[in-house]
């Protein structure tokens, strides 16, 4: 073939066979077929430049992307820019990079100073306009809100403003610098998401993180993503032993920084648990306890904290998670499932065990004590393998979690 311009795809197609059948031959740069060679590489790279028009990713972006692709956390974050305050402000788009901090994320992450040194900070009105623009705050769902005691409302106002001003100012307050999940919908994740209970579940993730940053106020632990690991989880689990377990793991997770929050979920909504990160950064763990039992709460608790151990990367993230009566097939949902069941119980245990295959109350009993969890867990595990919830449903704790912790919370 004449090299010529490109022009369509197909001539695209036609040049990178030949740039193929050339290259084997390895010609002579001097020889016809090497200067053919050297000349159909311009072109296909001519045609590439004017075909794939890529968008140049903002500094936020690009170190996201290396934070994927390289698995690391906000925390592997911090020698680049002095505090972890400084990493969530930079991700949340409240702190522009300076000299140093562009010159250390070039050359520990790879990435271009061309890139970089783009503006990063959203302007805080022009955050807010956007807000206001996007939410119809009148379709929350403000008379159960009132009726919770989440909002006062002045009742000699009308409707369409205390709607929106008693709403939104309880929205903002709770959420704080993060965007509500209205608007941060790349953010929100899991099974119990609905597009048609947005505001429901928006209202209720701020009345979680509202009662969260009450509860943290009178504790002077801190996170650190370092205190998680699978040697936390066999405390934590093994406290499921004793009778007042739930209430023992609220100060456990207090003590490592986390607020462990038990909010009712709202009309319409199917929402078991939540993981999200306040503006602050914080890790938050809600639960509505949809199902009062003791098996439930363990798991649920266990999957939460799953993900913010593996998943939770930005203030404003959020997983709503509906976990009893739906399977999920998210890649997330199911990775957070399958921690959670084998940190409960050990797979090797498990796959062993004889009251796996022959139940009997004696045998859960058993080899929960061998375990050292509560009996509940395993006759739950039991129901949900068997798919059959009437047997053992006089062990896993029905009833006994809400008081306890409604109690541990006050």
């Amino acid at each position: 073939m004449k090299p010529a311009v490109i022009k369509n795809d197909a001539q695209y197609r036609e040049s990178m066979a030949r740039i193929e059948e050339l290259a084997a031959v390895d010609p002579v740069p001097s020889s016809r077929e090497g200067a053919e060679l050297e000349l159909l590489a311009l072109l296909v790279e001519d045609y590439e430049r004017k075909r794939y028009v890529f968008e140049r990713p903002d500094p936020v972006e690009a170190v996201q992307f290396r934070m994927l692709e390289q698995d690391l956390r906000q925390a592997d974050l911090v020698p680049y820019f002095g505090s972890r305050s400084r990493v969530s402000e930079f991700l949340s788009r409240q702190r522009p990079l300076t000299v140093n901090m562009i010159r250390d994320l070039s050359n520990g992450l790879g990435i271009s100073a061309d890139i970089l040194v783009q503006e990063t900070v959203t302007p805080a009105l022009e955050a807010k306009e956007r807000v206001s623009a996007e939410i119809d705050w009148t379709k929350f769902p403000v008379k159960e809100m009132v009726s919770r005691g989440w909002i006062a409302v002045d009742k000699r106002r009308s409707s369409a403003t205390k709607a929106y001003e008693a709403v939104r100012v309880f929205v903002e307050r709770a959420l704080g610098d993060a965007q509500p999940g209205v608007l941060a919908r790349r953010t929100i994740k899991g099974d119990a998401f609905s597009w048609d209970a947005i505001y429901a579940l928006t209202a209720w993730q701020a009345r979680v993180l509202e009662k969260a940053g009450r509860s943290r106020e009178k504790s002077q632990a801190r996170f650190s993503y370092d205190k998680i690991n699978e040697a936390f989880f066999r405390d934590l689990i093994a406290l499921s032993r004793f009778d007042n377990g739930p209430s023992r793991a609220i100060e456990f997770l207090d003590c490592a920084g986390i607020a462990l929050v038990v909010e009712e979920h709202l009309a319409k909504t199917k929402l078991d648990g939540a993981a999200m990160l306040s503006s602050s950064g914080m890790p938050v763990i809600g639960l509505t306890l949809r199902f009062d039992r003791i098996d439930n709460f363990w798991f649920t608790l266990i999957h939460e904290l799953v993900h913010v151990w593996k998943h939770l990367s930005n203030p404003g993230d959020v997983f709503l998670d509906r976990l009893v009566d739906k399977e999920s097939t998210e890649k997330l949902e199911k990775e957070a499932n399958r921690y959670a069941r084998d940190l409960l119980i050990p797979r090797p245990a498990w796959k062993s065990a004889s009251v796996r295959q022959m139940p009997t109350k004696g045998g859960i009993v058993a080899f929960a004590e061998e375990i050292g969890i509560h009996p509940a867990i395993v006759a739950g595990r039991i129901q949900k393998e068997s798919g059959n919830y009437a047997v053992f449903a006089d062990m896993v704790g029905k009833g006994k979690v809400r008081s306890q912790l409604l109690s541990a919370l006050k």
